[in-house]
């Protein structure tokens, strides 16, 4: 009898040993139900991304917990894409390269941090055209109401119009080296082109938000950067080629650089392929180096010794020189 209650209290013991540890194990591993203020989602922006064949989208990711207000991601952030038809992406800083391949890659940017992931659709698409400026290609300055130059020497390398405005001032002592076209047809009509340069520009869709506002200091690859109010320039900023590369440079207000600040040209780009499209107003501090074309809705402003290698392009507003400026085309 003894024998037989300790083969059926072995049996029982078999049976509730392991279902105590199972018990057990699931209590350690459970972490119960997500609640307010703990990391539960990430989500990837821009999403869709798109950004023109070689150009770049830069991806940022932010955390969430279950009621969707912000939690701080830990670091690493990881940063992967999935489909290498799609293009490249910096493992750390989520920059974006896009490939040779036009299409909309869906989920295929992934960001990590911890057992958590969060995806965003990278969309390439044509490479950046230079709008086309048409009969406005010719001219240094265009002006919607006058052109003013404080005094010599200062010198346009090139036309200089104005239109619905008839007037400029200060012509000479300073020099234009082109023709002078004054509420004339051939100023209306490059009116009427640039405005229509401006809308293209404007209406390219934006690859990376510049974050900060100030460009000084950064290396840019092509593509399309912008920033919903007011874009500046201190320092140095510098476009790196390739020789084909297109920048635009989206801003809703104004764009202001400071005292010798410096658009650098590097790896073979090329000012005439630098767009700057200005909300409002323009204005480049003293002794800044400029490269490439200002198209602003209202006004644009060189600062005595700011020289520019490019275009200064004023829809509605003046544009208004001090002493000792250059404007030559690109």
């Amino acid at each position: 009898m003894s024998q037989m209650l300790t083969a059926r209290s072995l049996a029982r013991l078999m049976v509730i040993v392991p279902f105590a540890a199972l018990l057990v194990a699931a209590c350690e591993h459970s972490e119960g139900p997500p609640v307010a203020g703990q990391l539960f989602s990430i989500t990837v922006s821009p999403n869709p991304g798109s950004a023109p064949i070689g150009n770049t989208i830069q991806y940022t990711a932010a955390g969430q917990d279950v009621t969707g207000a912000p939690v701080t991601l830990p670091p690493p952030i990881v940063w992967t894409n999935l489909n290498p038809t799609a293009g490249g992406i910096n493992s750390s800083s989520g920059l974006f390269t896009a490939g040779t391949t036009k299409g909309t890659y869906s989920n295929t940017i992934r960001a990590r941090s911890g057992n958590l992931e969060g995806f965003a659709t990278a969309i390439v698409t044509d490479s950046v055209p230079n709008p086309v400026l048409g009969t406005a290609t010719t001219y240094g300055i265009l002006a919607g109401s006058t052109v003013t130059c404080a005094g010599a020497p200062g010198t346009i390398n090139a036309d200089v119009g104005v239109s619905p405005g008839s007037t400029t001032t200060g012509f000479p002592p300073c020099t234009i080296t082109g023709a002078t076209n004054l509420a004339n047809a051939a100023s209306a009509q490059a009116q009427v082109d640039l405005t229509a340069a401006y809308n293209y520009l404007a209406g390219r869709p934006c690859g990376t938000i510049v974050t900060p506002a100030d460009l000084g200091g950064k290396t840019l690859a092509p593509g399309v950067y912008c920033v919903a109010s007011s874009m500046s320039v201190t320092g140095t900023v510098t476009l790196a080629g390739p020789a084909n590369g297109v920048w635009v440079f989206q801003m809703g207000s104004t764009l202001t650089t400071g005292t010798n600040a410096n658009i650098a040209l590097s790896g073979g780009a090329q000012a005439k392929n630098v767009w700057w499209q200005v909300g409002s107003s323009a204005t480049l501090g003293t002794g800044t180096t400029f490269r490439g074309n200002i198209i602003a809705l209202t006004t644009i402003t060189l600062v005595d010794n700011a020289t520019m290698l490019g275009r200064a392009l004023a829809r509605n507003g003046a544009v208004s020189l001090g002493t000792n400026n250059t404007i030559t085309l690109p």
